[in-house]
């Protein structure tokens, strides 16, 4: 057991050295439920669909409307879809695997420098949420700010392996490029301006970036953990580069879990979330459920939940169908761990200004198709995320009864 960063409610166990402990059970903290157990049987996906897998789009003519197109159909129908041709190159790709695969790998104290808090997450972690005696996922991982500049902390960055941070940026800096060409594809799929999307982040340079690089150690009992819980990304968008090795990834398809088989050499890429419940007349802003005091301080945040008890769900964080009014789909997925061998991914979450407000556009309103979702900022929700951590997406139902029952007393 190592020690604890500040502000975690209970000692941080890393999972890689549970692993390596050789121990053939793993802790009851890690054991999921049974309804949440994995399973990675394509009998119990939709007739088809195991074998369909999520969309594979070709961005190799970013502009083509075709490309838009196809992209567009993936965020509506699927919320995700592996990129192939993106320009990205591919020898840079097994750099970054690389050099975060050394990082995980280096000896226990080496690491135990950056431990993170849950204050920011920024730096080694291992686990998400700070409720006491939660159930755990089987998984460590390391979050870096990358934009805007001034969350970004050199002395966050690991300085083993050698040339981790080097290519940390080259990284980053190809795959935010990436994102801006996603975002005109993505406007141009509604019908509104290729630069449409990008200026409700922010306008050019005004989205965050930052990355989460998941390390998920062998694990003697996978059939009852996960590596991640399922969850929807608390972001904009998320372009992930997957273990070229060992597959683990779900995706949530119509009550089913579909396991992704990943390209050679693609980014799998989601849309994210934002608050509001679908169904709801009314509808609730995160300050109809919460209070929050926040400090700000560089990139320090801290928050004192009111009446918690008011909120049902932070998985109906849907920044994505916020601004396209839920057009594109933010969508449930989770990962699986293996008893035979290690598996890593890079995450590169791609977030609106965190203290601009986020509402439909305008262009995607109409007397037929009403918002859908009250404007809020990135800031007041990610709070609610940090403290709770991934949890599904299993209150949606009681999130909107209660917005039904809050209009019926209206009247």
């Amino acid at each position: 057991m190592e020690g604890a960063g500040a502000g975690w409610p209970e000692p941080v166990v890393r999972v890689q050295s549970l692993s390596e402990s050789g121990a053939a059970t793993i802790p009851a903290r890690y054991v999921k439920p049974e309804a949440e157990r994995p399973t990675d049987d394509p009998a119990a996906a939709a007739e088809g669909e195991a074998q369909e897998g999520i969309p594979v789009v070709d961005l190799s003519s970013p502009g083509d409307p075709a490309t838009a197109r196809a992209v567009a159909e993936a965020c509506r129908e699927w919320g995700f879809f592996q990129a192939v041709n993106h320009g990205v190159p591919g020898e840079l790709l097994r750099r970054a695997r690389g050099v975060w695969r050394g990082f995980f790998h280096q000896p226990m104290e080496v690491k135990q420098r950056y431990a993170n808090s849950p204050a920011t997450y920024e730096g080694y972690g291992s686990r998400l949420g700070v409720e006491k005696g939660a159930v755990l996922d089987w998984g460590d991982y390391y979050f870096l700010h990358v934009r805007p500049p001034h969350l970004l902390n050199r002395d966050k960055w690991p300085h083993l392996p050698p040339d981790l941070r080097e290519t940390t940026e080259e990284y980053s800096r190809e795959v935010g490029a990436l994102c801006g060409r996603l975002m005109a594809a993505m406007s141009a799929g509604l019908g509104v301006g290729e630069a449409r999307l990008q200026e409700a982040f922010g306008g050019e340079g005004g989205a965050g970036v930052c990355v989460r690089v998941n390390f998920y150690p062998r694990c003697p009992q996978p059939e009852l953990t996960l590596g991640l819980s399922s969850h929807s990304d608390p972001g904009g968008m998320t372009v992930l580069l997957a273990d070229d090795r060992v597959r683990g990834l779900q995706v949530r398809r119509r009550g089913a879990w579909v396991t992704v088989d990943p390209v050679p050499d693609a980014f799998i890429v989601n849309v994210g979330d934002q608050i509001q419940p679908r169904g709801s007349k009314r509808g609730l802003t995160c300050l109809d459920g919460i209070r929050t005091l926040m400090d700000i301080n560089g990139d320090s945040l801290h928050m004192l939940i009111l009446n918690r008890a008011a909120i049902t769900s932070e998985t109906e964080l849907l920044r994505w169908q916020v601004l396209t009014n839920a057009t594109y789909r933010s969508v449930e997925h989770r990962v699986m761990v293996n008893a035979d061998e290690e598996r890593l991914s890079v995450a590169l979450f791609y977030n609106p200004r965190s203290d601009l407000p986020l509402a439909p556009m305008p262009e995607l309103v109409s007397p037929e198709r009403p918002p859908l979702y009250k404007p809020m900022t990135f800031d007041e929700y990610r709070l609610y995320i940090r403290r709770m951590g991934p949890r599904g997406k299993s209150q949606v139902d009681s999130l909107k009864a209660a917005g039904a029952g809050a209009d019926a007393g209206d009247r």
